[in-house]
């Protein structure tokens, strides 16, 4: 399956590195004001959570997964590019998923540039190109997704209302921990202070969740740290990856290994952490 850039922007190369530099500029400023906030712990606040999704059309592996999630009762939800109908064993794996208490969410179906399909071909171009092809499939398999994950995390204002024309209920956009800019090291922020990665109630439709695969470089200690942020917060920490590695990914491969999610899901149960799917956002009281 061919990668699609997170945060792709149609243009001049030149264009797309300003447009990062800007974008980190930004990122900077909310840094510094979220360190000079107060995040001590108040007992008052509500339990802190996560949320855990996975991108693409890993169906198989991610069934062979889920014995780590179940071990610790973490429950995740699954965006699903739909490029072809469904054969009678992913959908078996899927409902199997679901019936665990999983989500089945949506991820698109030719995993393409919302911004470029909305400029040439229209509000319907996009629906009939992108959305109602997958999403056809995946109901006339028996699942009915209220999340969507924008492919590589490339959306507008326009594609945001024009998805939630059609039902959706949360749309998750994509935060990365470390990015680079041909090549040379931009930047590395450790988790815990991306103010858009912590969901509170009544935060809107349009979330943010952070990459964890192994290109991400989070540390263990970090991902900890970002963890018990959630708990101190009572807020609710959103954080997504692709394939299931058991070692470290090969030149073609991308996603994050077994072993870091083991010791992410462990450290939420020890701390106390709900873990939520995606569209149970929406609901969380006020």
């Amino acid at each position: 399956m061919e990668r699609k850039q997170h945060f792709s922007v149609p243009g001049h190369p030149a264009m797309t590195s300003m447009r990062e530099i800007i974008r980190f500029a930004h990122f900077l400023v909310l840094f510094f004001f979220v360190l000079g906030c107060d995040s001590s712990r108040d007992s008052t606040r509500r339990q802190g959570g996560v949320a855990l999704s996975f991108d693409d059309h890993f169906i198989e592996e991610w069934y062979q997964f889920a014995p780590v999630l179940a071990r610790y009762h973490a429950k995740a939800t699954f965006f699903l590019s739909c490029p072809t109908p469904l054969s009678q064993k992913e959908v078996a794996m899927l409902r199997t998923l679901q019936q665990a208490g999983h989500e089945v969410g949506y991820h698109g179906t030719i995993h393409g540039n919302a911004t470029l399909l909305l400029r040439n071909e229209g509000a319907e171009g996009y629906l009939n190109t992108e959305i109602r092809p997958g999403l056809e499939y995946l109901r006339a398999a028996g699942f009915n997704p209220t999340s969507y994950a924008h492919p590589g995390g490339n959306h507008t204002a326009r594609a945001d209302s024009v998805l939630l024309a059609q039902g959706f209920t949360i749309l998750r956009d994509v935060a990365k921990a470390e990015r680079s800019i041909y090549g040379l090291p931009l930047y590395h922020i450790p988790p815990k202070y991306h103010p858009f990665v912590y969901y509170s109630a009544g935060s809107g439709p349009g979330v943010d969740a952070l990459l964890i695969d192994a290109e991400a470089n989070i540390s263990r200690n970090e991902i900890r740290e970002a963890l018990v942020k959630a708990r101190d917060t009572g807020t609710v920490l959103m954080l997504f990856g692709h394939k299931p590695l058991h070692s470290a990914p090969k030149p073609d491969e991308y996603g994050f290994q077994i072993s870091f999610m083991r010791y992410l899901v462990e450290q939420a149960d020890s701390l106390g952490l709900r873990f939520y799917t995606m569209s149970e956002l929406p609901a969380l009281p006020r």
